[in-house]
């Protein structure tokens, strides 16, 4: 692996697994693995992630071949667009709070998936591995989020074996809207002007 395709990694494994472990979907493993079998937990869960990261890959790689690579800056353009928008409508609406019920074995594991991707599509960091696949390519992002996502099932199912529901993401929401703000406006100007980002072109 070449150091451009490391660090391509590297940005795409702490940003998508720094935002999942703020985010909606990581609380509900949390809460569902204080409830169930902590295990089975985390294969649903990071089954889940896999596979929307299969889907977030696969639309990021289409919608680059819809548009053409000379129009990736436009792509770029809309996700930042997406992301502020989205940012916005967190800021006015509370975080959801998940209700899980108490189950083990193949119940809580099929629990966890379900739960998991559902929470997933559409998600913020479906959104970012979209637009990742613009600048990084298919094969980096896939594997790197993947990665990071499936090691966000581990912390949160840790964290629910030990802590219970006690981890509040209410205190965690004000901080998403913040950084969506400012990584929309980014990638906006990336997508404006490459040349300003010499590290991510």
């Amino acid at each position: 692996m070449t150091a451009s395709a490391l660090a391509a990694a590297l940005t795409v494994f702490a940003v998508v697994g720094g935002l999942e472990l703020v985010d909606r979907t990581h609380f509900s493993l949390i809460a569902l693995a204080s409830r169930q079998s902590p295990w089975h937990t985390f294969l649903g869960g990071a089954l889940a992630f896999v596979a929307s990261t299969i889907v977030a890959v696969s639309a990021g790689a289409a919608l680059v071949a819809a548009i053409g690579p000379q129009n990736i800056g436009l792509l770029r353009i809309a996700g930042g667009a997406f992301l502020i928008a989205y940012a916005l409508w967190l800021a006015v609406h509370p975080p959801d709070e998940v209700a899980m019920p108490r189950s083990t074995g193949r119940t809580a594991l099929i629990a966890a998936f379900g739960a998991t991707f559902l929470l997933e599509l559409g998600d913020t960091t479906m959104i970012f591995e979209i637009v990742f696949v613009t600048t990084y390519g298919a094969l980096i992002v896939l594997a790197a989020g993947a990665a990071a996502l499936v090691c966000v099932a581990a912390v949160g199912c840790s964290i629910g074996r030990h802590l219970g529901v006690r981890v509040d993401p209410a205190r965690l929401h004000l901080l998403v809207v913040g950084v969506l703000l400012l990584v929309g406006a980014v990638t906006i100007l990336y997508g404006i002007d490459p040349g300003a980002f010499g590290v991510l072109a």
